[in-house]
């Protein structure tokens, strides 16, 4: 049985980061990973003309301090993602297509409607504490309703509803009927509560190496202390450490562990030796899981035909598209669509989605040169792909959420407000930094 200083459980960003910070402290770390490979729930490829495809996370915001930090320090690149490309989003809807960015397709006064429940919004959110949201005088009341019983009681037309709805699918998130109220407050807190969901405090920027490259670099300056096809069966803490086994059978001793797997397989784990309190905490994390598609063409030919890439589909299976790069559009299956989606024999799922680009975009849509599907629900060691909160759920994991029983430490993006690279950086980096001042 080897003996480290510290294991970390887990090769994404959460893991690496935590594990790089140690060993650059002078840490003996030694990293166990399932997979073949590092990264989590970022992933890439290369298409035969050599381009960089991203199967998983893609883009960060303003807010995302900690992984805009880590890219710099990696001597990777940000640059601008698909918020400022000129064009109009398009809308696929159940009674027809239409282009232009303020949801073209519903009335002047419901579009009135929408802006001034999302101020008392903003408002509401600028009062909750994203690290604290549990000390709001009205948690339980605003963690008990859904976004979209919140958006009724403000007076919200079914066409304001239908709006959150088809954000909400576009994002692959849970459907406003299934959110908790609280659980969006927070999250739109910690990018400044600006409102409903801001895509340039989300999602304007990108790593122009590519989002995976953030892992791959950790991951190669770890070397051999990143041990890959290693899947964790159990955790034991003890009053001498912590001990660590393999589904092969092999062990390892530990002074500390750091957890960094998602919410779905960290519930497979066994573990012994922390309270029942933080066990049953762990447990009722969920994910909200999703597949993604990314088709890639020899050019942005929708550019001609006024079109920027995004798109919000109502009537379909993917819940929208994004542009990835140039000639290259990505796309998610919401768990609320994963139901139809997996009753599709494998072999026509991709032609479907693939039609579905065709309504959006024109006959070339249907048409990509190469095609690439990520079924991240369907993944052993993922289960998911970001994190989502029913009603009530946020104030019954109350202060343990994001909390630690050392020598057990427990990071991700699960671990933050919401399923994003930032929350994965942040948690690791903040846990080793924890554990290096001790």
């Amino acid at each position: 049985m080897s003996t480290h200083d510290v294991i970390v459980v887990g090769a994404g960003l959460a893991g690496l980061s935590a594990a790089r910070d140690l060993a650059a402290a002078g840490a003996d770390v030694l990293v166990l990973e399932a997979r073949a490979r590092a990264g989590g729930r970022v992933e890439q490829t290369t298409t035969a003309d050599g381009r960089l495809v991203q199967l998983g996370g893609e883009v960060v915001g303003a807010s995302h301090t900690s992984y805009r930090a880590l890219v710099g320090e990696l001597g990777l690149t940000l640059g601008p993602s698909f918020t400022d490309i000129p064009g109009e989003s398009t809308w696929l809807m159940n009674d027809g297509r239409f282009l232009g960015d303020e949801m073209p397709w519903m009335s002047a006064r419901d579009r009135a409607l929408y802006e001034e429940i999302e101020r008392r919004f903003s408002a509401l959110a600028g009062s909750v504490d994203p690290d604290d949201p549990w000390a709001h005088p009205d948690a339980r009341a605003l963690d008990r309703i859904s976004v979209g019983d919140w958006l009724r009681s403000e007076g919200a037309t079914p066409d304001v509803v239908r709006a959150m709805e088809l954000r909400a699918m576009g994002l692959a998130d849970a459907s406003v009927e299934r959110r908790s109220l609280l659980a969006d407050l927070r999250k739109e807190a910690s990018a400044g509560a600006l409102g409903f969901y801001d895509y340039e405090a989300w999602e304007s920027e990108k790593v122009v190496e590519g989002s995976a490259t953030v892992a791959l670099q950790m991951a190669e300056q770890l070397g051999h202390r990143v041990r890959y096809s290693s899947p964790v069966a159990s955790i034991d803490v003890g009053g001498d450490g912590v001990r660590v086994s393999l589904h092969s059978g092999e062990r390892f001793r530990a002074g500390d562990v750091v957890c960094a797997l998602p919410a779905g397989p960290l519930r497979d784990l066994r573990i012994s030796g922390v309270s029942a309190e933080y066990r049953d905490s762990l447990r009722r994390r969920e994910h909200a899981p999703t597949a993604k598609l990314v088709s890639v063409y020899d050019s942005s030919f929708w550019e001609a035909n006024g079109q920027n890439g995004t798109g919000y589909f109502e009537r379909t299976l993917l819940g929208g598209t994004w542009v990835q790069n140039t000639g290259m559009l990505s796309a998610l299956v919401p768990v609320d669509r994963l139901g139809p989606y997996r009753a599709l024999p494998a072999d026509a799922r991709t032609r479907v989605l693939l039609g579905e680009l065709g309504e959006a975009y024109g006959p070339e849509g249907a048409s990509p040169a190469a095609v690439f599907v990520r079924d991240w629900h369907a993944d052993t060691w993922t289960q998911g792909y970001i994190t989502a909160w029913r009603p009530g759920e946020l104030t019954a994991v109350g202060p343990l959420h994001g909390s630690h029983e050392p020598p057990f430490w427990v990071v991700g993006s699960d671990q933050w407000v919401c399923g994003y690279m930032e929350g994965a950086v942040r948690t690791g980096r903040a846990a080793a930094q924890r554990l290096i001042s001790g």
